[in-house]
């Protein structure tokens, strides 16, 4: 069993994606996506931060760089504040299952990014790759009007553009991320970005006077009962398992496996949202994690 440690640590930070993303689509169409965020996050601060005492003995990343600090706390910004808000939103507007697709969308933009960034090449098979997955996308998001026959969105527009952002958002934070980590530890590197990302939606919480809305939120039982689920599989579990992923198989195998979330998402959507998914969307999914599949291993 422990030689395919990687492969079954890949396959649980899936599972634990599919979870988080669903928890906090039932938590924020209860309280709200901005309370949700600033709390899931204030919850995975105390998480990670345990778990650093005991693993790096640092409570805090007192030991990174000023070159980190910057660059992790832009990630953070831009990656769990900008990023995650509009994320957030589309979970409410347009549900986890298909959010969740449109975020299949984050390594074609993250090599779209770096190349213009970077300067890193893009190869004949990563741009095919990223075809199929947009095609995916689009199967599912688009469908021939009944009166017209013409082609039209099948969600909200606003809940796809946020789902859309949300995935720019992470696709920056991931080379804003890898710009300020270099060699640093991958935990506490998490853990500045997080730390950012408390600050940032505090902020907007007190420029939006939203205070009382957190409290509202704090109060809510089953909201959260859902976000301390999220945040546990979320930025927490998820995250470790990621590494532990990366650590014992090639990275290439574990983004792979990692990538099959919007297939993974179907069967608890339908068994515990009642959501009604056509075969057409399965097809898309499954186009979508097909491109990125082909986009890792070639």
């Amino acid at each position: 069993m422990t030689e395919y440690l990687g492969e079954l640590a890949a396959l649980g930070t899936a599972v634990c994606w599919s979870f988080t993303s669903l928890s906090f689509e039932a938590a924020g169409k209860r309280v709200g996506s901005l309370q949700v965020n600033f709390i899931r996050l204030a919850l995975a601060f105390i998480f990670i931060s345990l778990f650093t005492k005991v693993t790096r003995a640092h409570f805090l990343p007192i030991d990174a760089t000023p070159h980190a600090w910057l660059w992790l706390s832009l990630s953070g910004l831009v990656g769990f504040v900008l990023g995650d808000l509009m994320l957030f939103k589309a979970f409410v507007v347009i549900g986890a299952r298909i959010s969740m697709l449109v975020m299949a969308l984050v390594p074609p933009l993250t090599a779209i990014i770096a190349w213009i960034v970077l300067g890193e090449a893009l190869t004949f098979i990563e741009i095919s790759a990223m075809m199929i997955t947009i095609l995916g996308v689009a199967l599912v998001v688009l469908e021939r009007g009944k009166e017209n026959g013409q082609i039209v969105l099948s969600r909200p527009l606003n809940g796809i553009l946020y789902a859309f952002g949300g995935a720019v958002g992470q696709a920056v934070g991931l080379i804003l991320s890898k710009i300020g980590m270099g060699d640093y530890n991958a935990f506490a590197a998490t853990q500045i970005r997080i730390i950012t990302g408390v600050i940032g939606f505090g902020l907007i919480i007190l420029l939006m006077r939203r205070k009382q809305h957190l409290i509202e939120a704090l109060q809510n039982r089953i909201a959260m009962g859902f976000m301390t689920i999220g945040a546990f599989f979320g930025p927490f579990l998820g995250v470790s398992l990621s590494l532990l992923a990366v650590q014992h198989t090639d990275a290439g195998i574990a983004a792979t496996i990692t990538a099959i979330v919007p297939v993974l998402i179907i069967p608890p959507a339908i068994l515990f949202f009642k959501e009604k998914v056509t075969l057409k969307e399965i097809i898309g999914a499954c186009l979508a994690v097909a491109g990125v599949i082909i986009f890792f291993i070639e």
